[in-house]
């Protein structure tokens, strides 16, 4: 298939597409997440997706991490809900375990922001016991392997790769004109029935059927861990609503975090500042329902 144009996201789609919150819902309603990820040296990245997954509206974010995170992590935030992997890296028993372990089922899942893999048998394992549990997936970073696409294929599970873990589980160089770059991704989400979200200084987000590319708001985002944040949002909307319509929300929301931290900060923002800048920019599309 050939490129033939984009979606624009704009202010008026996010607000025509939003997902009322119903007055009577109880906890758990609006969505629980299940965060995967961290080792010794990456403790802060499951840290940043599970607030972004709070942060988005989501009722429940559980965290597994690392024994060796427990602690710094739960000291994080008194909002998170932390559980130890039973080993300091995610083997094939470790993944078991945590299955049997988690409070509640997920609606969605965020795996890999800086996850020690032991072997790919142990992530492949996680994947499929949360697919046989009907968990949506979101899967960056460590995560993304090659190992994993005939498992995902069909389950409209979310990549987020940059363009170098774009190369490494598609086994293929990224080309360099937009127009090239899109047609790849689309060619990919449609070949293997997901949705993948190309990060980089535009973003490229498609489903197979839609597409839309948005600009990064500014060069500050390059700091560590806006892409554990971006991973967070999406897996929060994922409970809510369709995996493109999540992946377009959840960068579009990360982008204007970030520019009102520029607009604070400079090219001083840490991936912190989004997280304080979120609710200011997402209250303004808040609908409650009667109903």
């Amino acid at each position: 298939m050939e490129f033939t144009g984009t979606i624009t996201i704009n202010d008026q789609v996010i607000k025509k597409n939003t997902i009322a919150r119903k007055i009577s819902s109880r906890k758990g309603d609006n969505g629980i997440v299940l965060v995967v990820g961290g080792s010794r040296i990456y403790h802060g990245a499951p840290i940043l997706a599970s607030i972004a997954a709070l942060r988005v509206g989501t009722d429940l974010v559980y965290t597994f991490v690392p024994k060796s995170n427990v602690n710094v992590t739960r000291t994080a935030s008194p909002n998170l809900i932390v559980l130890p992997l039973s080993d300091e890296r995610l083997t094939v028993g470790s993944a078991s375990k945590l299955i049997k372990s988690m409070p509640k089922r997920s609606n969605s899942a965020a795996i890999g922001m800086g996850l020690n893999i032991a072997k790919k048998e142990a992530l492949i394992t996680l994947i499929r016991k949360l697919l046989e549990n009907r968990t949506r997936l979101v899967l960056d970073a460590s995560a993304l392997i090659p190992e994993i696409l005939p498992i995902i294929t069909n389950t409209e599970s979310i990549i987020t790769p940059h363009g170098g873990e774009y190369m490494r589980i598609f086994g293929m160089e990224l080309k360099e004109l937009l127009e090239d770059q899109i047609n790849d991704v689309v060619k990919k989400a449609r070949e293997h029935g997901i949705t993948i979200v190309l990060k980089g200084w535009r973003n490229i987000i498609s489903d197979g059927k839609q597409t839309t590319v948005i600009k990064r708001s500014t060069p500050a985002m390059t700091v560590g861990g806006t892409g554990d944040v971006l991973a967070g949002l999406v897996a929060g909307l994922y409970c809510k609503m369709d995996s493109f319509n999540a992946s377009c929300f959840g960068v579009y929301f990360n982008g204007k975090a970030a520019e009102l931290a520029y607009n604070k900060v400079g090219l001083h923002m840490m991936a912190t500042d989004l997280l304080d800048n979120l609710p200011e920019i997402m209250k303004k599309y808040d609908l409650i329902s009667e109903y």
